[in-house]
């Protein structure tokens, strides 16, 4: 018995790292492949982060494992107290506070590339694709009319639809994110871009389709009763299939029904 909680540690933290060592094999951690060359970039961050805190909970764990084997108690034997190690106190600090230092510093490029404004694409944010303005419990997306560009309060002739945000692959877009009544958040999991909605504000978001597919659009901000209900679709499209897209919107959108007669 005084060797027990040695193999249940060691097993334990065993388990733990064969189950992370085969959870992307059956697709237990992202949805797929990061879809965008910024989701790219933020899943090797991710797994940057996985290797340093893997290698040492492993370590811990090994560690952990050898002194309860090593010095499990022995009936008729005291324990020795010691104090501590004032040296072994200040490595401990100083190796963690460089670790974080160095993420840190790593991520800042990615980070200023994903949240500021500076480093859009100049075209992206001169003709942003849509506003997107979340209310409970559904996406509403509204498009300029062809050849015009999108302005912050709606026009006459804009296009609307909700939760089906279309969009041009394999270049940056921008669209304007809105909040209409609580707090949502405007997820496109597989592209790895989140951004909350929040009323009062109108918020740039930018992205970038990798190639033409479809993609899941949903809320991951717990928005009320109906928030399991808030899915709407990304459509990635080729520039003219989206083209063809606005324009058949626009017809659809416009078209009154009549048909004059033909002169005989």
């Amino acid at each position: 018995m005084n060797k027990f909680w040695s193999l249940f540690f060691t097993g334990a933290a065993t388990l733990a790292v064969a189950f992370f060592a085969l959870g992307p094999k059956f697709g237990w951690w992202f949805p797929g492949p990061a879809a965008s060359p910024l989701g790219t970039q933020i899943d090797d961050l991710f797994y940057l982060i996985l290797v340093i805190t893997a290698v040492t909970f492993i370590a811990v764990h090994a560690v952990l494992g050898y002194i309860l084997w090593k010095f499990s108690g022995t009936s008729g034997k005291r324990a020795q107290f010691q104090h501590g190690s004032h040296a072994l106190e200040v490595v401990w600090s100083i190796v963690p506070a460089g670790i974080l230092l160095f993420i840190a510093l790593y991520q800042m490029d990615v980070w200023a590339a994903y949240r500021m404004k500076s480093r859009f694409d100049p075209e992206a944010m001169a003709n942003p694709i849509a506003e997107v303005s979340a209310r409970q419990f559904e996406w509403r997306i509204r498009y300029p009319a062809p050849g015009k560009v999108l302005q912050d309060s709606p026009q006459p002739d804009d296009l609307y639809t909700v939760n089906d945000l279309h969009v041009p692959a394999g270049r940056p877009v921008v669209i304007k994110l809105r909040g209409e009544d609580v707090l949502h958040s405007f997820f496109l999991p597989h592209l790895r871009i989140k951004q909350d909605a929040v009323p009062g504000l109108l918020i740039p978001v930018w992205f970038e389709a990798s190639e033409p597919k479809a993609y899941d659009l949903v809320c991951a901000e717990l928005c009320g009763w109906g928030h399991y209900k808030m899915r709407g679709q990304l459509t990635a499209q080729t520039e003219a299939d989206f083209k063809k897209y606005i324009e058949t919107l626009k017809t659809a959108q416009f078209d009154d029904g009549y048909q004059p007669e033909k002169e005989e």
